[in-house]
């Protein structure tokens, strides 16, 4: 796995040796990307929820994010995503939360202009944590927030003030991004 494009092009990332963790392939991340290089004017602040290796903020880092914050239950993981914060040089711009999401999403409170969010595919609280999201001050009227999901298990096309305005599929992935409604 390797970050790329941007500063960070072509480093190579350590991923966790686990089956609970499922990066998100090249392919996937080269889409997601692609895609909000197109919507996304305000690249600030970004959220990365079950950051496993940490390879999606690191992407958006790398193509001139400004702070990133990485969230990660799982310990060995959050080592992982340090040691990849430092090979790529990018872990002045960056914070990794080593605790659930739900707890996180407790006392964050400042506003995201991206949240990316690719939960294990089994995860049954995917939605529950999008509602949550939904009604926080996480998200404000630009942010983007990117689910990526199993086709397998469709999303709903809002959730409270959330709409999906794109949804793609790349293989065995789904890539879902939603914003909120303005001006009804």
């Amino acid at each position: 796995m390797r970050v790329i494009a941007g500063r960070a092009k072509g480093c190579i990332l350590k991923s966790p040796k686990s089956t609970k963790t499922r990066p998100a392939t090249e392919l996937v991340r080269g889409a997601i990307f692609s895609i909000l290089e197109a919507l996304a004017s305000d690249w600030a602040q970004v959220l990365d929820l079950f950051s496993g290796s940490g390879a999606l903020g690191i992407e958006a880092l790398s193509r001139g994010a400004g702070w990133v914050d990485f969230v990660e239950h799982e310990p060995r993981c959050c080592d992982i995503i340090r040691e990849n914060l430092e090979k790529t040089r990018l872990g002045d711009n960056a914070h990794i939360y080593c605790c659930s999401v739900a707890k996180t999403l407790s006392f964050l409170d400042k506003e995201y202009h991206i949240i990316l969010m690719d939960p294990p595919y089994s995860n049954s609280a995917i939605d529950k944590i999008i509602l949550q999201l939904a009604d926080s001050k996480l998200v404000g009227e630009k942010t983007i927030l990117v689910v990526t999901h199993s086709p397998h298990r469709p999303l709903s096309s809002s959730y409270s003030a959330l709409n999906l305005i794109k949804e793609r599929r790349h293989g065995d992935s789904v890539i879902a991004l939603y914003r909120k409604e303005t001006g009804l």
